[in-house]
């Protein structure tokens, strides 16, 4: 298991992780994978506040990274995830140096950042993170998921306190008027080319959001280092059908 925080500084291979839509107790379940890290979903996924800091709470912080998208670039709620004991955020719609600023300074205590004191994990016994290391320790993660913020991309991961550019190819495909086949098919030469060099030059990571293994490993050719291969939801339903589906193998086999 590779650690986000530790590949800040080693940038060796790629950092697999798994995407909760679903609660707490599918993201406890995917933490006790060979997953690299899990990130939780709280704008299009089913966490909010309370189910956030369960399963922040389930998981603890020596097991596994953990990320969670927030909402919208609002200081107040990226601070409450991260008392809560979250790794990092995943920022979405970031358009702009302004928009990286904001995100990347509300995720750093002063006098790196404005973010204010107030961890709760010493409430179920854990120790507080003292400001240097979580300061040092943090993963601000920003999504580039439109037009704006991909002709802004070079300036976005210039922004101090930024760790990785994080790649909605779904919203992006929307944006740009294509697909994320298509997307994809471009190679370096396209968008995702145009995002992976930008956070080259930079020394940030490279993310984005896969959802299947095919598309993981052809976004890893593409040069992306961390990505979330599948949701829970996802996983789920897989192994459900590969379970009924042998069944029925075996029923029919039976006759």
């Amino acid at each position: 298991m590779t650690r986000i925080s530790n590949w800040k500084q080693n940038h060796d291979g790629v950092i697999v992780g798994g995407w909760g839509l679903l609660g707490p107790a599918s993201a406890e379940v995917m933490s006790l994978s060979a997953l690299d890290w899990v990130a939780l979903d709280a704008q299009h996924g089913s966490f909010d506040d309370r189910s956030a800091l369960e399963a922040l709470h389930a998981i603890p912080r020596e097991r596994m990274d953990v990320l969670v998208r927030v909402p919208r670039n609002d200081e107040g709620r990226i601070g409450r995830v991260l008392d809560a004991g979250a790794r990092g955020v995943i920022v979405p719609m970031v358009e702009t140096e302004e928009d990286a600023r904001r995100a990347a300074q509300a995720c750093r205590y002063p006098s790196q950042g404005t973010r204010s004191w107030g961890q709760v994990g010493s409430r179920w016994g854990r120790p507080e993170i003292d400001v240097a290391t979580s300061n040092a320790e943090v993963v601000c993660a920003v999504m580039v998921e439109s037009r704006t913020g991909l002709d802004n991309v070079d300036a976005i991961a210039a922004t101090p306190g930024i760790d990785m550019i994080f790649v909605g190819p779904f919203d992006l495909s929307i944006a740009l008027g294509t697909t994320v086949h298509d997307l994809l098919a471009q190679g370096r030469n396209g968008e995702l080319g145009t995002i992976v060099a930008a956070c080259e030059r930079h020394n940030v990571i490279a993310g984005a959001f896969a959802g299947t293994v095919e598309r993981s490993e052809r976004l890893a050719e593409l040069g992306f280092s961390a990505l979330a291969a599948g949701t829970d939801e996802g996983m789920l339903a897989a192994s459900s059908q590969a379970l009924t589906g042998s069944l029925a193998s075996e029923q029919v086999g039976s006759y």
